[in-house]
């Protein structure tokens, strides 16, 4: 049987400015050696989704500027608690076994810098959730 955790860490991306030292937090250190690559590694799927949710609400999204869209990209992922759960789940289902235990007894503050890390993702990608142009 193939070992769960080394596959898992063997796909993750490597982030050579998320350094980890002893004078970070655990909370720092955990987000720069875990929570981070696995955003990286899910990236594209966490657009996807992204696509999904404005798709499943109309596409009211495309219609709004720039800076609103900045701020319905944060007002789901801070207060639709359904998407929030999904994009947290995306994340944890990616932790090795021993992570997953770091994770839980701190998980509050983590959720918080995990959910920071994918706003900031879809925010710095805004231009992919452009409205699909449509194909003949």
């Amino acid at each position: 049987m193939e070992n769960r955790e080394s596959n898992l860490l063997a796909i993750r991306p490597q982030i050579l400015n998320a350094r980890v030292s002893e004078n970070m937090s655990e909370d720092e250190q955990f987000q720069n050696k875990t929570i981070r690559p696995i955003i990286k590694l899910q990236g594209e799927l966490l657009i996807e989704v992204f696509r999904n949710y404005i798709k499943k609400r109309k596409n009211t999204f495309y219609e709004l500027s720039l800076e609103k869209r900045l701020l319905y990209i944060d007002n789901a992922i801070q207060k639709d608690m359904k998407f929030r759960n999904s994009l947290k789940g995306m994340i944890i289902g990616q932790f090795t076994v021993d992570e997953y235990l770091t994770y839980v007894q701190n998980s509050s503050s983590l959720n918080k810098r995990m959910m920071n890390i994918v706003r900031e993702r879809l925010h710095s990608n805004i231009q992919l959730l452009e409205r699909p142009l449509l194909s003949y």
